[in-house]
């Protein structure tokens, strides 16, 4: 890239979505007056006698979870979606309504209240993606189920509800609207070229290491050239899948390895807990997606320290997303902090 382009405003185009983002490199320079507070001392309590999700405790709905030992998954009590029993369409002048069915799952990542992705061994993160690969088989063989989300809301400033570590899997009739961009910019090029989007997209990133945080044999992390939050990542496997299930046991540790590795110096940046939504895009579940390749996307707002963050406000309300850092100014941060946690270094 030309080099004057992380002095100068310019916009970058996203090939996933067709959509564009606006970089103000210029601004971090900037003086900044605004909160820098301290960040707050890693959670340690394994057991928490008040928390809805540790096991053997009673949830909300005066149901009782298991005395699990490893990962843990159950319909959530309060799901945004439901199955209904009957479909309704509401259709007058200029609105229009139309019901949603769907199944919500909550996924409890170890019993251990206090132990996130980065502070978990290999092979536990690993057992996370086998419920992932389960639930994911099991939900988009319902007849009534043509799309799959698995995500993770990670800290009370990503709206968690509950800080004992836990994502959740979203399965829903319709295909929601960005999975629908997604869609149509891989089918687009799949028909065009034979091959896979994101596939040649990453051999071009490995070829200009500029944004590459992580590699081993079957994926790769990076910020994307069209990030929109600060510090936003993309795990992307090297071979094209449409989806996980198509892992194999090498390929699951290799996955597990490389999000251990990746949330490891997302806490080492700013030595904290450091929050963040990060989602799974898999093919939907209606039909065969040749086109698809899956990748898992983090989203974390965290921007100079670990409680001052980028907020979507104004401009970025009204017109688009906008960014300050550069896409290789974060790849730079990120590849350089260690592997190792902050928490057990010397």
């Amino acid at each position: 890239m030309n080099a004057l382009f992380n002095e100068q405003p310019h916009r970058r185009y996203n090939i996933l979505t067709d959509e564009w983002v606006l970089v103000s490199p210029h601004r971090t320079k900037r003086p900044w007056q605004g909160k820098s507070d301290k960040a707050k001392p890693l959670e340690s309590k394994k057991y928490d006698t008040n928390c809805y999700l540790c096991p053997t405790n009673k949830r909300a709905n005066g149901l009782r979870n298991p005395d699990y030992q490893n990962t843990y998954s159950f319909t959530n009590d309060f799901s945004a979606l439901l199955p209904l029993e009957k479909h309704l369409e509401f259709n007058e002048g200029l609105l229009k309504a139309s019901s949603e069915s769907g199944i919500c799952k909550v996924v409890c990542f170890s019993p251990n209240h206090s132990l996130t992705l980065p502070l978990m061994p290999i092979e536990e993160i690993a057992e996370v993606i086998k419920i992932w690969k389960k639930e994911f088989t099991e939900l988009s063989s319902i007849p009534d189920i043509n799309h799959v989300q698995i995500f993770e809301n990670k800290g009370a400033v990503m709206g968690c509800s509950n800080p004992h570590p836990h994502g959740q899997i979203w399965a829903q009739r319709t295909i929601p609207e960005v999975v629908l961009k997604k869609q149509t910019q891989q089918l687009k090029y799949y028909n065009k070229t034979g091959r896979s989007l994101l596939e040649d997209y990453i051999k071009q990133e490995l070829e200009l290491n500029e944004r590459i945080i992580l590699k081993n044999k079957y994926f790769v992390a990076l910020v994307p050239y069209w990030a929109v939050w600060p510090y936003e990542t993309m795990i992307v496997p090297l071979s094209h899948y449409q989806n996980i299930t198509q892992l194999n046991h090498k390929e699951e540790m290799a996955f597990a390895e490389i999000i251990k590795d990746l949330t490891i110096k997302y806490d080492n940046l700013f030595e904290t807990s450091f929050p963040y939504s990060s989602g799974i895009h898999q093919s939907p579940t209606d039909k065969s997606h040749p086109e698809w390749h899956f990748h898992m996307s983090f989203y974390p707002p965290l921007l100079r320290s670990a409680e001052v963050k980028k907020f979507m406000v104004g401009y970025e309300m009204f017109a688009n997303p906008q960014r300050d850092i550069t896409a290789e100014q974060a790849a730079k941060s990120l590849k350089e902090l260690k592997t190792i946690h902050y928490s057990t270094q010397q």
